[in-house]
């Protein structure tokens, strides 16, 4: 019998929701009855926008789109506030917003290293500061903290982007053993998903579509992932099924790091 996830009433916001892995976990939770505040870098007239709120709202549940930089400091604390106003207050928050920042250890600047820490890091913990008065009165709210598979393994020229993700394992830890039990608190490490992003990394070489096929071959379950996979196991811990889990990042990478070499 298929496992059913019923988050209806429960009010999220997504971080980077307006394409890839966010806008596929916006659309699961939307379709557990979810209501939605998502957020992008995209204006809110993008079709990208445009987009989200109509993938959200046909489900039938709210769905709102807050634009920012998350790398100013000032916005994660302004988007919580927004999505609260919108929302009533607030169930669950999924930081998702990040971005590949891959220069090498020697090659990286100064303002490439903090650009990266910024969002792909300090972020996370601004929105989590932010949102958790408003998880507290939830009983239990749900942080769930988007990380990589970047974090447990790497290759050569990830960096500074796998230090940050590979941090995000202790925010997570710290934010769970001091935010508990009134918070869970849990990371999501996905591997090789398929979004724009990783299909620009494909367009990057001769052949993309060799690259594709060489990626997924590389993957014991023969194919790299979905964002709607993402959103499934985010859905699943937003649930009260999930009750006993907090303080530990979970990976799905679809056995890619079980490899010791291609």
């Amino acid at each position: 019998m298929p496992l059913h996830i019923d988050l209806t009433g429960k009010r999220a916001l997504i971080t980077g929701a307006s394409d890839g892995v966010g806008a596929g976990v916006a659309e699961v939770l939307a379709r557990a009855g979810c209501d939605i505040v998502g957020t992008g870098s995209v204006a809110a007239d993008h079709p990208r926008a445009i987009a989200f709120r109509e993938s959200v709202a046909r489900h039938g549940v709210s769905a709102s789109y807050l634009s920012g930089d998350l790398r100013d400091p000032a916005v994660p604390a302004r988007q919580v506030d927004e999505a609260v106003a919108a929302l009533g207050g607030l169930d669950i928050v999924i930081s998702n917003a990040g971005r590949n920042a891959f220069h090498g250890a020697s090659a990286a600047s100064e303002q490439e290293w903090q650009d990266c820490m910024n969002l792909n890091l300090a972020s996370h913990w601004r929105l989590a500061k932010a949102a958790r008065p408003h998880l507290q009165q939830a009983n239990p709210g749900i942080f769930i903290v988007m990380s990589s598979n970047h974090a447990f393994n790497t290759i050569p020229g990830c960096f500074p982007y796998n230090v940050a993700k590979s941090a995000l394992i202790g925010l997570v830890q710290a934010l769970a053993i001091e935010w508990g039990p009134a918070i869970r608190v849990v990371g999501v490490a996905p591997g090789f998903i398929d979004t724009p992003g990783n299909q620009a990394w494909f367009d990057s070489f001769p052949d993309p579509s060799v690259e594709r096929d060489l990626t997924s071959k590389r993957h014991p379950v023969g194919r790299i992932g979905t964002p709607e996979e993402v959103g499934n196991l985010c859905s699943f811990l937003a649930s009260p099924l999930s009750g006993f889990i907090t303080g530990n990042t979970i990976l799905m990478d679809g056995g890619r790091s079980a490899l010791m070499q291609d």
